[in-house]
């Protein structure tokens, strides 16, 4: 039994990391020191113009490594806001490895940033998301 609120229960449906979810992500993610860290595959599903990677779709991955990482701490918060920075496009068949970080913590907030790399180390997009904690 989770000591969650309920309103943040886990059904297997999330978009981003659900695995019962059949058009979902299913994102999988892992800790590396004080990162977490995950891997995306832009695959033909996932563009928006012409073999690019939807905005939207890396801004979601973006946030929900900030989110999951908090989630992974032990702290159930929603994203409050988000700000992405776009900075090269993403062509179809990248493989991507996003990392976040927790930058401060004063409670209810929580300040995070994430960014999503190439395999040569490339910087694609940046984040900046802030989270407030939900308590029961």
């Amino acid at each position: 039994m989770s000591d969650r609120p309920s309103e943040l229960a886990v059904n297997g449906m999330c978009f981003a990391c659900g695995k019962e979810n059949p058009v979902g992500l299913r994102l999988d993610f892992h800790l590396e020191g004080e990162e977490y860290v995950t891997r995306f595959e832009v695959k033909p599903e996932y563009q928006g113009w012409s073999q690019m990677v939807h905005g939207g779709l890396l801004a979601t991955v973006l946030d929900e490594v900030m989110t999951r990482l908090l989630w992974e701490k032990g702290i159930s918060s929603v994203t409050a806001r988000l700000e992405v920075r776009y900075r090269k496009p993403v062509p179809v068949g990248s493989v991507l490895e996003v990392r976040s970080r927790l930058v401060r913590h004063r409670p209810p907030l929580l300040e995070l940033e994430a960014a999503a790399t190439l395999p040569d180390g490339t910087v694609v997009a940046e984040a900046k998301g802030t989270s407030v904690e939900v308590t029961a």
